[in-house]
């Protein structure tokens, strides 16, 4: 059977292009929001910079976001699952006073939460309490190990606020990336000040990188790995794949040599000689790898007489 053709007035715009009910005039933004960080095109009427803070109309309500950057194509197209709404205004002081009280009231929501959950008797640790500024609905963030039916607590607690209720479950980072301040560089931790998504991190990438394996070192304040330790690992991945693998024996100027260590960042590696003297010698001076070894850093290249 033929498909049906497509309809000069309802092709799907190209990758990259305006969302939603955007106008041809409307102005586009991506904009940072909510506790957990998210990420949305936003359409506005007036043109912002870089680090307004604006009232949005979101999927949740209207809430207080900061404007990043412009809604190109190239911005748009690193985003993963952006939403979609619209920049209201400018925050004015009316809107921070608002903000401020409902931000106090964080610790008290978590206590009138508690005792549902206690009584319901849910395997369940609540972690944090938000509400956005109109006040459509209130979202609970909580940790547990399965699968939780909160259908009774959900009841209760729209009694109790008298609005919308959400429950989020989260993972362990993304406790964290709500309750943590800074990390052992002394800087805010990476999940709260910019991610948006938590790269996944092994202990491959702190081998390659050299760092200590010891786990009290690399671990974040989320007891994981360190989102950082991802960062230069690409990097360092590139420049190992020039370099011969430990444990490979390797034709040098000066003769033959084996690889027992590397150091990627300087190119360089560490070799025993023929004459059982350890040295380290530029990659550039490995004129053909003989034997490609089974070290922990893969994929050197073979090198071809010169």
């Amino acid at each position: 059977m033929s498909q049906p053709e497509s309809s000069p007035h309802t092709d799907k715009p190209e990758s990259g292009a305006p969302k939603g009910n955007a106008k041809d005039n409307d102005l586009q933004y991506v904009c940072r929001y909510g506790s957990m960080r998210l990420l949305g095109v936003m359409t506005a009427k007036e043109s912002f910079r870089y680090g307004d803070e604006v009232v949005i109309r979101s999927d949740r309500g209207t809430e207080i976001a900061t404007v990043l950057c412009e809604a190109t194509p190239a911005a748009i197209g690193g985003l993963r699952e952006p939403t979609e709404g619209r920049i209201l205004r400018r925050l004015d002081s009316t809107d921070r006073g608002d903000w401020s009280q409902m931000s106090a009231m964080t610790r008290r929501d978590l206590d009138t939460c508690q005792p549902h959950v206690d009584r319901l008797k849910l395997s369940m640790q609540l972690i944090d309490v938000e509400r956005v500024l109109g006040g459509e609905r209130v979202v609970v963030y909580f940790v547990a190990e399965g699968r939780i039916d909160f259908r009774a607590l959900v009841k209760h607690l729209g009694q109790e606020f008298q609005t919308r209720i959400e429950m989020r479950q989260i993972g362990i980072r993304d406790e964290a990336k709500l309750l943590a301040d800074f990390g052992d560089c002394g800087q805010e931790v990476c999940c709260s000040r910019f991610l948006s998504k938590m790269p996944p991190v092994s202990m491959k990438m702190a081998k390659l990188q050299r760092a200590s394996l010891d786990p009290t070192k690399i671990s974040g304040r989320c007891g994981r790995l360190k989102c950082c330790l991802r960062y230069e690992f690409d990097t360092y991945e590139s420049l190992a794949e020039d370099l011969p693998p430990i444990g490979s024996k390797v034709l040098t100027r000066d003769g033959k040599c084996h690889v027992v260590a590397q150091d990627i960042l300087a190119g360089q590696l560490i070799v025993n000689t023929e004459d059982k003297r350890r040295i380290m010698i530029p990659a550039g001076d490995v004129v053909e790898v003989l034997v490609v070894g089974d070290g922990p850093t893969t994929g050197g290249k073979k090198r071809r007489k010169r």
